[in-house]
């Protein structure tokens, strides 16, 4: 074949190459970032420390579905995950089949990193991503836990009658060799001295998801081995970053690099620069996440004696537990009154109060536009912020 339109239709396709040069400044980056991130990790308590890992593990698998465009129930997947990690549930949690087998896929792969992945644990994977129970939810039936057909396998869009052709997996014909072919890998390629753990874990990603070997879930699959091969790289089990979260903030960008370099030669050195860039901005925003743990356990130290209502105890404890970006410019009064569900004369009271208390201080601006912060304690010998 002197054209070949797919990568997999080279004779020696996943022989991969990259350009080491181009990818050797990215790769500092990312196990540079690692080692700040294990240290600071090191320094949260051990309470903290689980449930900074809920919250990774739970964006993780909110995110991987997402990706491919199915939602899932936060407080389900939650409490399946809580209940495995020993953290207590509330009296009206309740988890599903569905939420049930991700938990169990999500930490087995970060978990149990030192089992090689072996066919029947990838077949174990895929009917925890399926259970049974709910198969007749979905609009067409699945092999679940089974290789897929002997229909093409093809990623389209546009119309019916003239698709747009993203995406052909390799021929039904020798899949279960091909597969065999990417486990062994897999389990040999972690004793490689010449090949960087990180690119091991891209090389995986890539790989498995050409292969695309089942009908479905191949993508929650790949990332799924992704996280496994992270954890082998990094010799533990914990996880404070979400890597899935990161791939869905450049959803598009995934799709385009993978499309891009399935149709191209073997050089993917296109497709581990997106994933070292990836995992480079789920390395960093797990690293903030982690300033906001101990930020809010340095500032309940400093004020643990303060008198303060339950409604101001919760809205401070919003300002570090929301999301990064909610209240990344303060907090106004109005905020105050809708979040703490008091009166405006009350919200602004309390914020004179949590002001005059030293727990809050003014941000510049005046009037309506008056926003308020969180008054930091100390960090790592910066100055304080005084009211």
């Amino acid at each position: 074949m002197d054209h070949p339109r797919w990568i997999w239709q080279h004779p020696t396709w996943h022989s991969f190459d990259w350009q080491a040069e181009r990818l050797a400044p990215l790769l500092r980056e990312c196990a540079q970032a690692q080692g700040r991130l294990l240290g600071m990790s090191g320094v949260v308590d051990q309470e903290l420390s689980v449930q900074s890992e809920l919250d990774a593990l739970l964006q993780n698998i909110l995110t991987s579905s997402a990706i491919e465009g199915e939602h899932l129930n936060v407080g389900s997947v939650r409490s399946s995950l809580a209940r495995r990690l020993g953290l207590e549930l509330p009296l009206e949690s309740r988890t599903s089949p569905r939420s049930e087998g991700l938990a169990e896929l999500t930490l087995d792969a970060t978990q149990h990193f030192a089992q090689p992945l072996s066919p029947a644990r990838l077949m174990r994977w895929h009917q925890w991503l399926f259970p049974t129970q709910e198969q007749h939810l979905m609009s067409l039936p699945i092999r679940v836990g089974e290789l897929r057909g002997e229909a093409p396998m093809q990623v389209v869009s546009g119309r019916l009658d003239r698709p747009t052709v993203h995406f052909e997996a390799p021929p039904r014909a020798g899949l279960e060799q091909q597969l065999q072919s990417f486990l062994e890998w897999f389990e040999s390629s972690r004793h490689l001295p010449g090949l960087d753990p990180l690119l091991r874990a891209g090389v995986a990603h890539f790989w498995f998801v050409t292969l695309h070997p089942f009908d479905d879930g191949n993508g929650r699959l790949a990332r799924a081995i992704t996280d496994l091969a992270l954890a082998q790289a990094e010799h533990q089990a914990i996880r404070f970053y979400a890597m899935s979260s990161s791939i869905l903030k450049d959803r598009a960008g995934y799709y385009r690099i993978l499309e891009n370099s399935q149709r191209g030669g073997t050089d993917i050195s296109a497709w581990l620069e997106w994933f070292l860039q990836t995992l480079l901005s789920s390395l960093q925003q797990a690293m903030s996440r982690i300033d906001r743990v101990l930020d809010k356990t340095r500032f309940w130290q400093q004020h643990r004696q303060q008198a303060l209502s339950a409604q101001q105890i919760k809205v401070l404890n919003r300002l570090f537990d929301g999301d990064q970006d909610s209240f990344a410019h303060g907090i106004s009064a109005s905020q105050y009154q809708a979040l703490a569900k008091v009166s405006k004369a009350t919200a602004t009271r309390h914020l004179a109060d949590l002001l005059a208390k030293g727990c809050i201080i003014r941000l510049p601006g005046g009037g309506r536009s008056t926003r308020y912060a969180a008054n930091l304690p100390e960090r790592l010998g910066a100055p304080g912020k005084t009211p």
